[in-house]
């Protein structure tokens, strides 16, 4: 997984290139919020929230927020993916100190006004086509379903993707959504095989 590239793996440094040898801290902080990350996304919340305490304790020693705010983006990002739509807590209280970029995703992730699309990844700049990383892709629809412009072509892909990588949490939550549609339009044999696959996906195991 990609995982947001220009947040996460390249986290505090201006060109990962030259620097061969990183620094502990951007090991172990690039490591945990990939933890953290797939484990939100798979529901495995206690190994999550352990991870991401990990990356935060890590990006604390440098002592620079701005980095802080990127990670906690990149948990925000996640959140959204999965149509968790509440303002992002954790990031709020660095956002004064986020750079441009980072304030400029912020208000995309929501469907805040002012977001200024020039900063954002290239795939994010339009819509959900030709987005091959599957969170990045989720992350786009869940933005276009917030802004009422969502496709039920673009919300099977969604489905599609989050399928592809067993992420119980956004698969479990864009189900929901597309069972929603279909009970919505009349389509309930449909509703009930969304049902079908919504029961096997919430099933313990």
């Amino acid at each position: 997984m990609k995982l947001l590239p220009y947040l996460a793996l390249c986290i505090g440094l201006a060109g990962c290139a030259s620097h061969p040898v990183p620094a502990d801290w951007q090991l172990e902080s690039r490591n945990a919020l990939q933890a953290a990350t797939t484990a939100y996304l798979e529901g495995k919340d206690r190994i999550a929230d352990a991870e991401m305490r990990r990356a935060r304790q890590a990006l604390a020693a440098t002592g620079r927020p701005e980095l802080l705010a990127r990670a906690e983006l990149v948990r925000c990002a996640a959140q959204v993916a999965s149509l968790v739509l509440e303002a992002c807590a954790a990031y709020a209280p660095l956002a004064a100190d986020a750079a441009p970029a980072e304030r400029a995703y912020a208000a995309y992730l929501y469907g805040q006004p002012g977001a200024d699309t020039a900063l954002l990844p290239a795939q994010h700049r339009g819509g959900t086509a030709g987005i091959e990383d599957p969170l990045a892709r989720l992350v786009a629809t869940a933005v276009r379903l917030q802004r009422g412009s969502l496709s039920d072509a673009e919300m099977s892909a969604a489905v599609d993707a989050a399928s592809a990588q067993g992420w119980r949490r956004p698969l479990l939550a864009w189900l929901g959504v597309a069972q929603q549609r279909a009970r919505s339009a009349g389509r309930l044999d449909e509703a009930e095989r969304l049902q079908r696959r919504i029961d096997l996906v919430g099933r313990p195991t």
